[in-house]
């Protein structure tokens, strides 16, 4: 729930802070004192989209805190899991509007991004007016809604999977029906090229191999002359490594005698003449290599000319004409396989199809069976808010041609106030009043459906009085037994119902050279509650008969 609201520089308010409290709370006060803003400020925390705006005149950010508690674990929690913020049973969300435009999130201290706040936001809180088209206007809203009634998320998952596994099924199809229909249109330059390439036969890195091999052959023999040379350093005036075999030889022979003198000599002299006669074998190696075929380096260039012109003329690098080779050939198996792998993607998309068919046609079996239920469960609620006469149908159209990630199913709400009259949609007959109603009725048999456990209703009485407005009132109470309700009203009957009352009004600061606007907000004790929602009942003059029955409406509402 929504424990408090914390309000900077936001529009009219200036600093506000106010503590929420569990079940119904309503916020009155005269039109114009700020209510709106108030919501604004709150759908801010909640993710809504920020503005400029928003800020405050004369401030340089206006600055939103949401305080909740919410049980462990849950789906907030898995949520934030997943994006690494920790959280436990408290959750404090934190959005600054600047003035130059851009906007943060936090939650917990913790920098978020807006997206990530806005999803946080629609699992702790719900903000509803009498024109709600997130959740009455929008067919696929409509869907969403059913399949949270009916519990059917699982088979709804089902559905989805089946759904991308038909998919990727008919772009495998699709691309090999083209692969095949592009090959066979070229059959004869595909002949033509993969044996052209076959015979070529090139290699990944054979160019730089080659290029490597062709510099080295140009310069062998100025190379084979340096190793000569070499050579003849180690024999020159005798074998040097002879010369120092015997130095070695005859210091050895006194080592024994020298009592460990001459120890670390001799093992240098060793690892010495180690090195010496392997420097020397080596040299004798690289010379030995260094006879060349005076016919490969024409064949080194020769090769090196015909990958470069067959990299030309596809227009590829050298280094890709392997995976060239490799396509053409795959084409040419394509066309010469006989269909094999054509016949078995067909059969794999058909199976793909015929998976997700019986899926969606068992989801829309279960979506017409909660949607009955749906139907049943709002005529219920309906009457006490008198509308007993309406009717409420869950219209579940399957249109097996055009399918889809959620299902065959279009599903619309459709009501019929008059009776005898046709159904429509709602939206095209119901007027304002009705519709919030509706939507209460929704509300009320959706809460235990994955509700958001803070519902926000922005004037749902407008339009609705006297009885009308006593029964709203009673079935926002009875929602807010289980749920925690804040209701924006004008409506005494709606005011009285409520555990907490929060009086919305502007004034003029008083003590500045720059005089200004400003909204407050006060919870109001007990003889203040009776004196507001008597205001409410006599509008411009409040009368002790006003005040009297201020006093029965909350007296019945206890």
């Amino acid at each position: 729930m929504l424990n408090a609201l914390s309000i900077r520089d936001i529009v009219l308010i200036e600093k506000l802070d106010v503590s929420l409290s569990e079940g119904m709370t309503v916020l009155t006060g005269e039109t114009g004192a700020g209510k709106s803003i108030l919501l604004d400020a709150l759908g801010l925390a909640l993710g809504a989209r920020g503005a400029a705006a928003l800020v405050r005149s004369g401030a340089d950010k206006g600055v939103v805190t949401a305080a909740f508690s919410l049980p462990l674990p849950g789906k907030v929690h898995d949520l934030l899991d997943e994006h690494g913020v920790e959280a436990d049973s408290e959750l404090v969300i934190r959005r600054i509007q600047t003035r130059e435009g851009p906007s943060r999130a936090f939650i917990n201290d913790q920098p978020v991004s807006v997206n990530l706040l806005k999803q946080v936001g629609g699992l702790l809180a719900e903000i509803h007016g009498q024109h709600d088209d997130r959740a009455l206007m929008d067919a696929a809203g409509h869907r969403q809604l059913v399949d949270a009634y009916g519990g059917l998320e699982k088979q709804c998952a089902l559905v989805g999977e089946a759904w991308a596994g038909w998919t990727a099924a008919r772009e495998d199809l699709e691309a090999h029906e083209a692969l095949i229909s592009k090959a066979a249109a070229d059959r004869d330059y595909l002949e033509h090229v993969a044996a052209e390439l076959r015979d070529l036969a090139p290699q990944e890195g054979e160019e730089d191999t080659l290029a490597a091999r062709r510099q080295m052959m140009m310069h062998a023999e100025q190379i084979a002359d340096t190793v000569d040379e070499a050579l003849q350093a180690f024999t020159r005036d005798g074998a040097f490594d002879a010369r120092l075999n015997t130095a070695l030889r005859k210091l050895e022979k006194r080592r024994d005698q020298a009592g460990g003198m001459l120890d670390e000599l001799c093992e240098a002299l060793d690892r010495v003449l180690a090195e010496v006669n392997e420097g020397q074998r080596l040299l004798v190696q690289t010379r030995a290599g260094l006879e060349f075929d005076p016919g490969e380096l024409d064949r080194a260039e020769e090769r090196l000319f015909a990958l470069k012109a067959a990299g030309r003329k596809h227009g590829v690098q050298v280094d890709q004409l392997s995976a060239l080779a490799d396509r053409f050939e795959a084409e040419l198996q394509a066309i010469q396989d006989g269909g094999n792998r054509l016949e078995e993607l067909r059969a794999a998309a058909g199976n793909a199809h015929d998976v997700y068919m019986r899926e969606a046609g068992k989801l829309s079996e279960q979506r017409t069976k909660a949607a009955h239920k749906l139907d049943e469960a709002v005529a219920a609620e309906l009457e006490p808010l008198k509308l007993g006469q309406a009717r409420f149908v869950t219209k579940v159209s399957a249109d097996k041609v055009r399918g889809g990630p959620s299902g065959l199913d279009t599903v619309v709400f459709e009501v019929v106030t008059n009776p005898g009259a046709p159904l429509q949609p709602l939206v095209k007959i119901a007027s304002g009043g009705e519709l919030s109603r509706f939507m209460l009725a929704l509300k009320a048999v959706l809460a235990e459906s994955g509700s958001a456990p803070t519902l926000i209703f922005d004037e749902i009485d407008t339009g609705v009085g006297g009885a009308v407005a006593d029964a709203v009132g009673q079935r926002l109470a009875e929602l807010a037994d289980g749920l925690q309700v804040l209701a924006v009203t004008h409506s005494p009957q709606v005011a009285a119902r409520a555990g907490q009352h929060l009086l919305i009004s502007k004034m003029q600061t008083v003590g500045d050279e720059d005089k200004r606007m400003v909204t407050r907000v006060v919870e109001l004790p007990d003889d203040s509650r009776r004196e507001e929602v008597a205001r409410m009942l006599s509008a411009a003059e409040v009368t002790d008969e006003a005040r009297a029955q201020a006093e029965r409406l909350l007296m019945r509402a206890s």
